[in-house]
């Protein structure tokens, strides 16, 4: 990965043209990237125009969840595991943009305040390769609904230029998710269905772990996300253990 030749939209002065000239750009981008797309595609296609629009190498969607961030949509593998470390840890950048509703921009991972806000996320994120994040976030200035990440393997931040099409395609993204329809009209059944599979079952693995060691819901989700750190797996792969009876914590 790396940032590819041209891939640089900043430079311009600031101003009402080149205001204009990002939302003409990002408007083309977006167009092109979701010519086809289904109701359960549009969310990865807007991740694929955000990384072809930007100088970044990975991008992620995620939505608030009751537990912990749910991951929606994702570039590619890269940025998918990188939405799961968040989650899995309950630290990073896209926790701190949900909980505050404000823009996270990291120049480098490595340096400055980002390794001491997040020491565990820093290390696993530095350890795929990442020295930049850039988290935005979705819905409203009353309310964030989740997060739109992006991940850059070379240290550095966003221009203006750049900034205003992240927080343009954040904005759409937000549009597309509040207005794509629940039912598939091809009768294949709701397309957050699968999401929403994996959120109940780590509710459920937290009941269960909540039994087996007499603790609190927090303790307990706590444990899970202890024991996929540990392991080098992810909460979601944990949970599906537990609740299958493959995993229990009262046992050693």
């Amino acid at each position: 990965m790396g940032v590819r030749p041209g891939h640089d939209p900043g430079g311009d002065p600031d101003g009402p043209g080149a205001r204009a000239g990002v939302y003409e750009q990002v408007a083309e981008a977006i167009t092109t990237g979701l010519r086809g797309a289904g109701p359960a595609d549009v969310p990865g296609r807007l991740c694929a125009v955000a990384v072809a629009l930007l100088p970044v190498d990975g991008a992620s969607v995620s939505l608030r969840g009751d537990a912990m961030p749910v991951q929606l949509a994702a570039s590619g593998p890269y940025a998918a595991h990188l939405a799961q470390v968040q989650a899995t840890l309950g630290d990073g950048p896209c926790r701190d943009v949900l909980e505050t509703g404000r823009p996270v921009l990291v120049r480098d991972l490595a340096a400055g305040d980002g390794a001491h806000r997040w020491p565990v996320f820093a290390q696993q994120a530095l350890g795929a390769g990442v020295r930049a994040v850039y988290a935005l976030p979705l819905g409203s200035d009353a309310a964030c609904v989740g997060t739109l990440d992006l991940y850059r393997d070379t240290p550095g931040g966003l221009t203006d230029r750049q900034l205003r099409a992240a927080v343009l395609v954040a904005g759409v993204m937000t549009a597309a998710l509040m207005d794509l329809p629940y039912d598939l009209p091809e009768g294949e059944g709701p397309w957050l269905e699968g999401l929403a599979a994996d959120h109940d079952r780590v509710h459920q693995a937290v009941g269960m772990i909540m039994v087996q060691l007499g603790i609190g819901a927090d303790e307990a989700l706590a444990r899970l996300r202890g024991d996929a750190f540990a392991h080098g797996r992810t909460a979601v792969e944990v949970a599906l253990d537990v609740v299958s009876h493959r995993r229990r914590f009262d046992t050693r």
